[in-house]
């Protein structure tokens, strides 16, 4: 299966991924059903909402975090006080899970990816997706960036909470090792992101300062009512838009209170489709569909007084009227001083074939 995220990316065209992370273990439990089945599930209805690609994150918490790591998170929604804590609580697949779901997604036709957080699962996820995806908390990461680099798949690469030195420095990194594509995402490390805290301007600057990437975001606010925050940030350039992904907003924990669910997806899709129905051409020309409204709001040439075969045509002798179906006003300096070959009576749009 081709790259649906980088196909479309190179095209231009608004890819939207579900980062379903770890959420499907909440599902299962509120379900009653095996995580995998929540997971493939989750999978399923990001396809059936429209979503191009679903996002899993794939570690485990002896190696990602010391156990008295503190949280960087709102404790009010997710109360876990420790990264080891809750990083243990999600770890539980390994290669052949994650193989199953892949070979799930391949099947109803939606891209697979999941983060690696440490050189084993950024090897045996190798062949089981098209992309790599590199976490905001990997970008200093620079033995680890180069690590994935090296397998020289296109890269997602997310910057939250990183300055310009050091986003530069793993760009160079992987540019380094690695001749294919990056998708660089704007992204805030703040869950969740208040909306006032998007900063989506920063969008205008990567694609000024990174003209040969393509620029996206990563979302962590909660979903507005009308999408204005996803539909605002491909407004300015972000053509690959990754949002975490539930069935219901309402589970504590996690990442399902600042998720999208299906209904926010079809949403986002909707109002980025309409979006890109106005933008239109980048072409300096008139539409087709004006033909009729300029031949007809432009004005002509037209007699201010009757005009007799033989006069001599002079400026005071005319005026300027709708519809635009005879000599352009534009073109005056050329009937100035043209002879009448018939009679001309006023309010009569003039044609060069009156003149000689």
């Amino acid at each position: 299966m081709k790259s649906i995220i980088m196909e479309r990316a190179k095209k231009g065209k608004f890819v939207l991924i579900a980062e379903i992370g770890v959420n499907y273990y909440d599902i299962a439990k509120k379900m009653n059903i095996s995580v995998i089945d929540a997971a493939k599930l989750m999978v399923k209805e990001a396809k059936d909402a429209g979503i191009h690609a679903v996002k899993f994150q794939t570690y485990k918490a002896d190696t990602l975090a010391a156990k008295n790591s503190p949280s960087y998170w709102d404790i009010t929604e997710e109360n876990t006080k420790s990264q080891y804590e809750l990083f243990k609580k999600f770890d539980s697949f390994s290669y052949q899970e994650y193989k199953e779901i892949a070979s799930y997604c391949e099947k109803i036709g939606i891209e697979f990816l999941s983060t690696p957080f440490d050189i084993e699962s950024a090897d045996y996820l190798y062949d089981l997706m098209n992309v790599y995806k590199i976490s905001s908390s990997d970008l200093s990461n620079l033995p680890f960036v180069s690590y994935i680099a090296k397998k020289n798949k296109p890269i997602l690469l997310s910057i939250g909470a990183s300055n310009e030195e050091e986003i530069d420095k793993t760009i160079k990194m992987i540019c380094q090792y690695n001749t294919q594509p990056i998708v660089l995402l704007h992204c805030v490390l703040e869950y969740p992101t208040p909306y006032e805290h998007a900063n989506l301007n920063k969008i205008i600057s990567l694609k000024s300062k990174y003209p040969d990437l393509i620029i996206g975001y990563s979302d962590h606010t909660k979903p507005d009512k009308n999408g204005d925050i996803i539909k605002t940030a491909y407004n300015l350039g972000a053509i690959v838009i990754e949002k975490h992904f539930t069935l219901d907003k309402t589970l504590k924990g996690n990442d399902h209170y600042h998720a999208m669910d299906q209904e926010d997806a079809k949403k986002f899709i909707k109002g980025i489709e309409f979006i890109d129905s106005i933008r239109g051409s980048y072409e300096l020309k008139y539409l087709d569909s004006e033909l009729e409204a300029r031949k007809n709001a432009r004005r002509s040439l037209v007699a201010a007084c009757d005009i007799k075969s033989g006069q001599v045509i002079k400026e005071k002798m005319l005026t300027f009227k709708r519809p635009g179906t005879g000599i352009s006003p534009s073109e005056i300096g050329n009937v100035i001083g043209k002879i009448a070959i018939k009679d001309i009576k006023e309010d009569t749009i003039l044609q060069y074939e009156m003149l000689k």
